[in-house]
Order: C-alpha cells, then structure tokens, then sequence
C-alpha cells in the first residue's frame, strides 16, 4: 500500500487498528512511534546498482493501556513527516515486534490494516546461476510422428 492510499483510507475510519495475517490484533494500546523514508542504495549479486524508497511505519507497544490512536492523529503524524522529511509517496513498510523486528508489507481489508509477511527473493536471477524452471508437460498432449512409431511385425523393435 502507498502513502497516498492510507491518506485516503484513514479519514474513513473510527479507529485504527491492525492484525498480522494470521488474524492476530496488533494490541489497540499500540504507538506509531516512527514515520520515515527510507532510502536503500544497494548493489545485486548481479553487479547492478539498485535504489529503493519505502515509507517506514514502526509500531510499538507500551504499558499505557488507555492508548488509543486515532485517525485524525495518525494522519497529523503524516502530514509532518512528508512536511519536515520531503517524504514521497511510496510503499509503506511496517516495522513491528515479535520475536525480533518483523518487517511487513500494509494492506487492508476494509476495516483494519494487514500486516503482510515479505519474503526475499534474488534479483538478478539471470546472473545468479539459478536455473529457470522447466516447463511441465503432458506426455498425453504432446504430438506424436506416425512414421516414427513401430508397427508389429516391421522389426524395428
């Protein structure tokens, strides 16, 4: 999901609330206690330079369990960062604890913000000497050559 797309989202909701995939609730008490850009410039394993944006959203859990974030101050968040940060409209990415700093990917689904699992995956592929999946086939739709085929009694078994 994009900056601009959560923008849009958010004035339409009462509250906000977020699960992980699984269904899992983000706690409701939790804080959005970063918005950021991040700038990656980074090289692949096939020599080409690459550079990527991400809007970072990162979501904490304190004690405080009267904490509700509301909308409107989630949008005010926003609205600062793209004002002090220059921030671009870009893909957000959610940084959010479990057992170690989970990255996640936003969508929704029409009442709460999904918390989407990444997963690697190599860029160059080409480079990498990975080789390309075969293709499976039928034996049962493949042609077949009438004048090839042996015939009983021709010998040629």
């Amino acid at each position: 999901m994009r900056l601009s797309k959560i923008k849009e989202i958010l004035p339409t909701l009462e509250n906000v609330e977020f699960q992980l995939e699984n269904g899992t609730f983000v706690p409701e008490h939790f804080h959005v206690t970063e918005v950021g850009q991040i700038t990656k410039n980074f090289i692949d394993c096939g020599g080409v330079i690459r550079k990527e944006k991400t809007v970072n959203f990162q979501l904490w859990n304190a004690d405080d369990y009267d904490h509700r974030l509301k909308p409107g101050k989630l949008l005010h968040i926003i609205a600062l960062s793209e004002e002090k940060l220059g921030m671009e409209d870009a893909e957000i990415e959610v940084e959010y604890q479990s057992d170690t700093i989970g990255k996640y990917g936003l969508d929704f689904n029409g009442k709460t913000f999904v918390l989407k699992s990444l997963t690697t995956a190599c860029l160059a592929q080409d480079a990498c000497g990975i080789p390309a999946e075969k293709q499976k086939k039928n034996l049962a739709d493949l042609p077949v050559n009438q004048s090839s085929c042996c015939t009983p009694g021709s010998g040629c078994c």
